[in-house]
């Protein structure tokens, strides 16, 4: 008896949703499985990382913010997938428009005004599109693979973020540190209720989501983009230009994920210092695939990842494990959540075996 990969005559809507929740799951248990091996009560643990920030009031505000930018950024990244455009740069956006947004707060430095973070946030949006239009153009001037210009403009980024906290952007009152002055109140994004870290990002993350489902599944530019992602030739003979939805995902992507970088740092920052990479970037890629590509179930997948990231650093204060502990459940969520997938168009088969005329 062997168990075959059977192509099935079209995808399974079923597994298509079941596949996340199946990987959430086989992530749990590897994890325990695997902190157990290490010496570590891996149950504990797992319980302590999926279920302590929603159990303990006082860290659903964590989340909240968490998960903010990832909605953001993976909302911009599933309408590019959806389009067949694989942006991978989503992080070295994410740091230009936080750059962006900075440049705005140390030229109004001594000023005060409410138009002031509007310009931020503005300033943080065109930075991140200004860096998503390179591999833009490389893709259609030159047919250059933008995996690997988005993927490597990110590390361009955090050097030109560590070259500017170190030489013109440093505050000569941080005692040599590398790190900008703190943003004033008409540079930094409100809270939502006194006594709580919530900020306007959340709501604004949440906005971001809906209007973009509603663009993707009742507008023109929804529909030119599912197209020519899923079908090039018919896009073609539509008249949809390839290009042209090229330009505009990638817009849109960078766009989003500048803004996730500019409210990141008007809000928990609330400076530039060489921490604020924080990896959200390639976290929401896997925020984008859990969610369906769907920006509606990139708000779910965003808390999901958000738990992860809470609840590894309270396990790390509460149980002693590594910081790494994060970083490897989100890997194994990717990896399971990959393999899953498989199962979206093919089934698993039984199949008997014969053994010199004989069934084995």
């Amino acid at each position: 008896m062997q168990l075959r990969l059977e192509k099935r005559p079209q995808p399974s809507r079923t597994m298509l949703y079941l596949a996340p929740v199946l990987a959430v799951v086989l992530t749990m248990v590897a994890g325990a499985i695997l902190f157990a091996a290490l010496g570590y009560d891996g149950i504990g643990a797992v319980l302590e990382i999926f279920t302590k920030p929603l159990t303990n009031p006082l860290k659903w505000q964590d989340l909240g913010v968490k998960a903010a930018p990832l909605i953001i950024i993976a909302v911009g990244l599933s309408i590019c997938y959806r389009a067949n455009v694989w942006n991978i740069g989503a992080e070295g956006q994410y740091i230009a428009g936080a750059l962006g947004g900075t440049a705005v707060v140390l030229l109004t430095m001594k000023l005060e005004g409410p138009w002031i973070l509007p310009a931020m946030l503005v300033m943080g949006v065109l930075a991140g599109m200004a860096l998503a239009a390179i591999p833009a153009f490389l893709k259609t001037r030159f047919d250059v693979n933008e995996i690997l210009t988005t993927l490597m403009l990110n590390y361009a980024l955090v050097q030109l973020l560590y070259y500017l906290l170190r030489t013109s952007w440093k505050d000569p009152m941080a005692f040599g540190f590398p790190r900008t002055a703190l943003f004033s109140a008409s540079q930094s994004l409100p809270y939502l209720w006194p006594g709580t870290i919530l900020h306007w990002g959340v709501p604004i993350a949440l906005i971001v989501a809906v209007v973009a489902w509603f663009i993707m599944s009742k507008s023109v530019f929804g529909f030119q983009v599912r197209v020519v992602g899923s079908a090039p030739n018919a896009a073609r003979y539509g008249g949809f230009s390839a290009q042209r939805t090229v330009w505009l995902a990638l817009l849109v992507s960078g766009g989003l994920a500048g803004l996730a970088g500019v409210l990141e740092a008007a809000g928990p920052f609330r400076q530039l210092v060489p921490a604020f990479p924080t990896g959200y970037g390639f976290t929401a890629i896997i925020v984008a695939f859990l969610g369906r590509l769907n920006p509606l179930g990139c708000i779910i997948a965003g808390l999901v990842l958000a738990i992860s990231y809470v609840g590894g650093e309270v396990a790390q204060t509460t149980m002693g494990l590594p910081s790494a502990a994060t970083g490897i459940f989100q890997g194994m969520l990717l990896f399971f959540l990959l393999a899953g997938d498989v199962l979206v168009r093919y089934r698993l088969r039984a199949v008997t075996t014969r053994v010199g005329g004989q069934a084995a």
